[in-house]
């Protein structure tokens, strides 16, 4: 058997650090645009905030129960007492 080729020898340590190989087709134009992005998210100064504008701007955002939404709602400020209403007499 030959020698790995040095392509084959880079993507294997690549593969044993996480990454994987992903091939997309852009316009030309945008092509260093995917770049850059691909840049920011191997940089290790950049990776946390980049994945966070990425994940902001195109994920679906994910499905709340009734009980999360409350409990992330910001309740500072708002008054949540109110009179205890006894109702209306009614007479029969």
């Amino acid at each position: 058997m030959g020698k790995r080729s040095p392509v084959v020898k880079h993507r294997a340590r690549k593969a044993r650090a996480g990454f994987v190989r992903v091939e997309i087709s852009v316009r030309k134009e945008d092509a260093p645009l995917v770049r850059q992005m691909a840049a920011a998210l191997t940089d290790p100064t950049r990776q946390a905030d980049a994945r966070a504008l990425l994940r902001q701007r195109f994920l679906a955002p994910t499905k709340l129960s009734l009980k999360e939404l409350l409990a992330a709602a910001p309740l500072e400020g708002i008054d949540l007492e109110r009179a205890r209403d006894l109702g209306r007499n009614v007479n029969v």
